[in-house]
């Protein structure tokens, strides 16, 4: 429709200084040296000043109206009345945060980053606290432009889970706390029931990246719109379809970190790229939301990535790249290795078992942070109490407590609870592919992962933002999030792990 395409033009200049500035901000997390940080933070500014006047002002306004009297009768299915409902959508969330304060988001966490990174590469949370005291202050200012009826927390989350509440959140949590919180425990009662201590051995760095990469290919990763580059912490941009990057990181003494982030990371970055080519440059392009984006990624990277099947292909190439630690080593022996559940001090390398109860503690925090019940200052002493109320243990250092993730010096609040609502999303949708297609298991033994990343693309990545996360579930699986399909699987797989 010509008011459409009249609105997608407009917006094509919002897209493209988005895009500049998360080019900008992959720059800083890979290449850019910590010197240019202050200049950083204002050409990050004002990439996001200009962007946001130009989306929040009078012509885009009519332009949507426009486009909107002529979707009316238009079938609610289609392309253009979605895009129509996403911009509208978007547009009434950007047009209550003041331009000021978007820019002084961009312009803080660009300069906390660094903060954040040399805070935790010297364990010196006292000199992130400043930063986040500023970066939370911040945030309220953000809720309450946004507008709540009942938690400020849910002004945050929408922005990554469309639709989804605080109360929902809790509500999902307190279901699979009743069933997981003693099948843990079950399980802590048997921990030296598997022994992983190999994965702790010395591994060359430059062939963990040789036998990484040849795995993230074949999964179906493509290079020609893609790379992979070294990162504090890893993660997946993109400033196209056809330009989504990942980053991962190196450990010459733990093999999982590197491996099983970038299986991650390519889960995300296969996402955006099968995504249907004719919203590149829209604002449907891209994914519906941070939980169904991290299904994806957590799908390919536990389900698939550390099953029995996919390690009866790709164990016998793992242990030609390092025979010393695993020439004499079973399949059995790896499968139950990588599966291994601890009680774990860092979230990114946690198991499948304890994540979650990860994510919760964060999920707390943030709440308690932003409402004013924790200060900043008290931060650390609470996150030690819920790791040791949850897991048992107590981070010896804040580097590897409270200041291990990004996040929060990226202004990501709100951002934590995806990841399980990814995990829960996975299994369900794992579940569909295999009553659609029940041959997928046997293919991923034999090295073949296009039948299930073919059934991703016609189910979930095609269709971008155009469904409503909860929306898009209850086409694919026949009913909205759950936990039931989460637990079952974990109980399966780790009943069998740990003979219980």
């Amino acid at each position: 429709m010509e008011e459409v395409q009249a609105l997608n033009l407009r917006l094509a200049d919002v897209l493209n200084l988005n895009y500049a500035a998360a080019l900008l901000g992959w720059d800083q997390q890979t290449y850019m040296p910590s010197g240019g940080a202050n200049a950083r933070a204002e050409q990050l500014a004002t990439l996001s000043k200009l962007a946001h006047e130009l989306f929040v002002d009078d012509d885009t306004a009519r332009l949507i109206e426009n486009a909107e009297a002529a979707v009316k009768d238009a079938d609610p299915d289609s392309d253009d009345a979605a895009l129509v409902r996403v911009i509208r959508h978007d547009f009434d969330i950007q047009t209550k945060l003041p331009t000021s304060l978007v820019t002084a988001i961009a312009r803080e966490t660009t300069l906390a980053h660094e903060v954040w990174a040399k805070a935790r590469a010297e364990n010196d949370f006292a000199g992130f606290a400043p930063t986040l005291e500023k970066i939370y202050d911040l945030m309220r200012q953000k809720a309450e432009a946004l507008g709540y009826e009942e938690r400020p927390y849910d002004a945050l989350l929408d922005e990554y889970e469309p639709g989804m509440k605080t109360n929902d959140v809790e509500t999902l949590f307190a279901g699979l706390r009743e069933d997981l919180v003693p099948f843990v425990a079950a399980i802590f009662e048997r921990l030296d029931h598997v022994d992983e201590s190999l994965l702790h051995e010395q591994y060359d760095v430059d062939k963990q990246a040789e036998f990484g990469l040849a795995v993230i290919k074949q999964l179906g990763y493509d290079m020609t719109r893609g790379r992979q580059d070294k990162a504090v912490h890893p993660f997946t941009t993109g400033f196209s379809i056809n330009d989504i990057r990942i980053t991962t990181r190196y450990y010459p003494d733990y093999l999982p970190t590197a491996l099983f982030g970038s299986i991650h990371e390519t889960g995300h970055a296969m996402y955006e790229q099968g995504c249907a080519q004719k919203y590149e440059g829209t604002a449907l392009a891209g994914g519906v939301s941070l939980g169904v984006h991290e299904s994806q990624s957590r799908l390919w990277e536990n389900i698939v990535g550390r099953s029995r099947g996919f390690w009866n292909h790709y164990y016998p190439a793992l242990q030609a790249t390092f025979p010393q630690q695993f020439g004499s080593v079973s399949v059995d022996e790896f499968y139950r290795m990588i599966n291994a559940v601890s009680r774990s001090l860092i979230r990114v390398e946690a198991d499948e078992v304890t994540y979650n109860l990860h994510i919760m503690l964060r999920f707390e925090m943030e709440n308690d942070l932003l409402e004013g019940k924790l200060a900043v200052a008290d931060a650390p002493a609470a996150w030690n109490a819920k790791m040791e109320q949850y897991m048992g243990i107590v981070p010896p250092t804040d580097a590897k407590g409270i200041l291990q993730d990004v996040h929060w010096s990226s202004g990501l609040v709100g951002y934590f609870p995806t990841y399980s609502l990814g995990n829960f999303l996975s299994v369900q949708y794992w579940d569909q592919a295999l009553k659609d297609v029940p041959a997928i298991p046997e293919q991923i033994e034999q090295g073949n992962f296009e039948p299930l990343l073919a059934w991703l693309r016609e189910n979930i990545h095609q269709y971008g933002r155009k469904y409503w996360p909860q929306e898009l579930t209850q086409r694919v699986t026949g009913e909205k999030i759950q936990t039931r399909s989460f637990v079952r699987y974990l109980k399966n797989k780790y009943t069998a792990i740990y003979d219980l």
